[in-house]
């Protein structure tokens, strides 16, 4: 490993923490719902025990039967659960004592913590490979395919309360029988839900806890940053699919999430949201799992604009949706970080500027402090914001249109500064209704695709 600016204090956590242990998961079946429990060991020194709980809700199956499933889907959540904890030391050495796993495995787990890390090691000035920034051995049960029962043709749509997962529960809901997917309920996932007018008893809910002790860890100076929650999504969403026996799961990840965050790098904030990771994902579930269920992204085939194009027509959901980060706990917009600005920009030309002002209780365009993220956003900076929004091009071309459409009037302060860049004089005059008609590479099997292309040409 190079030189970097944290190496004295990686190879000090290193050395003290030589080992990472996941010892053992557990899980009840009451009922109530699924308990499930992890334990999780960083060089015998701190133990982390993060849980999680699904209330019962249309299970499909007997206990019994589930009793026989579970355990290999619980075990590979706590696979994905172990790098929030891992990445406190980056210790050397994984050691996995509920389960072996083969080479090959050992290989698809390590590529994605390398790539789900990326961000984490760049912002924290590390330098690693993806060949010996872990070694992971594992011993125990080995978990072979699983016997699946037959499985019905619902969907579950796991819901963010964002403009994109209201866009696959509107388009889907009257055509598959949908089944709603929250982790940690908020104000803004419940709204959309009841926006969407999918019945209460429908939505299945997921309670994750995270270990205290992470938090207190990282108080004291342990290394933290963006661990690939996508993919803990991913394994979450493969166990309610189980539990209902539902046999597609559909996300709401668009092709923009494919794009590099540093352009010239495979450093990707939204790597477990690309389509790289969605088939890895199902050649994995498929391989060691199950082959009966179907993972894929509704909205794969979309750009950000597109989704943008449709949601625009679906004014239910137009004042509860929420996609802010920084204001997720209270459900608001704050109005001053990239992903708020992002929104506003993508929106703008569908929904109009006088609109998301009154959405957003501000004009974001005539913020003036936020021409930093602005540049980053049109490509002037070295990089994209670490966030999930949309790509380079899109937003040039958002801001191309934005601006044909205001005409003569005053532009608000962003719209003018952006009209004297090199990427307003280069991306002036491109055909912007094009943008909206093409699709891109996709796994949809073809009665989601149907339904997609029938309200995108529509």
């Amino acid at each position: 490993m190079p030189k970097s600016i944290n190496r004295d204090k990686l190879e000090k956590l290193s050395a003290e923490f030589p080992f990472f242990i996941y010892e053992e998961f557990s899980f009840s079946l009451d009922p109530e719902g699924l308990s499930a429990k992890f334990h999780f060991n960083l060089g015998d020194r701190y133990h982390f025990y993060p849980s999680f709980f699904i209330p019962r809700n249309i299970w499909a199956f007997t206990d019994d039967v589930l009793n026989t499933l579970l355990p290999s889907l619980i075990f590979h959540i706590g696979m994905i659960e172990l790098i929030s904890y891992w990445k406190t030391a980056c210790p050397p050495k994984v050691i996995i004592r509920t389960a072996s796993l083969s080479s090959e495995q050992k290989l698809w787990w390590k590529k994605l913590y390398f790539n789900g890390l990326g961000e984490f090691f760049f912002q924290n000035s590390i330098s690693a490979d993806e060949q010996s920034f872990m070694q992971i051995e594992a011993e125990g049960k080995v978990f072979s395919s699983l016997a699946t029962p037959d499985m019905g043709t619902w969907v579950i749509i796991p819901v963010g309360g964002g403009k994109d997962s209201a866009v696959t529960l509107d388009l889907l809901k009257d055509s598959v029988f949908s089944l709603p997917l929250v982790m940690n309920p908020r104000g803004a996932t419940s709204a959309v839900i009841v926006a969407s007018k999918i019945p209460d008893n429908r939505s299945l809910l997921l309670n994750r806890s995270i270990d205290p002790l992470l938090y207190e860890l990282n108080e004291l100076g342990f290394l933290n940053g963006h661990t690939p929650f996508s993919a803990l999504l991913a394994f979450f969403s493969l166990t309610a699919a189980f539990l209902t026996g539902t046999r597609y799961i559909a996300l709401s990840n668009e092709s923009s999430a494919n794009e590099a965050t540093i352009p010239g790098t495979n450093i990707n904030h939204q790597y477990s949201k690309s389509l790289e990771f969605e088939n890895d994902f199902r050649e994995y579930v498929s391989k060691y799992i199950t082959r009966k269920i179907e993972y894929f992204s509704f909205l794969r085939p979309l750009s950000e604009l597109q989704i943008a194009w449709l949601f625009s027509r679906m004014p239910a959901y137009h004042g509860i949706f929420r996609s802010c980060n920084v204001g997720s706990k209270t459900d608001t917009w704050c109005g001053n970080c990239p992903k708020c600005l992002f929104t506003f920009i993508i929106l703008s030309p569908f929904m109009g500027i006088e609109r998301l002002t009154r959405v957003f209780g501000k004009n974001l365009l005539d913020d003036h402090s936020m021409a930093g993220v602005l540049s980053q956003f049109t490509g002037l900076a070295e990089s994209k914001p670490f966030d999930c929004i949309g790509t380079i091009e899109e937003v040039n071309l958002a801001l191309c249109e934005i601006i044909r459409r205001q005409g003569i009037r005053p532009l608000p302060a962003l719209l003018q500064v952006y009209m004297n860049s090199a990427e307003y004089k280069a991306y002036n005059g491109k055909d912007f209704s094009s943008s909206l008609e093409c699709l891109m590479p996709h796994n949809l099997p073809s009665p989601f695709e149907s339904i997609l292309k029938s309200a995108l040409y529509a």
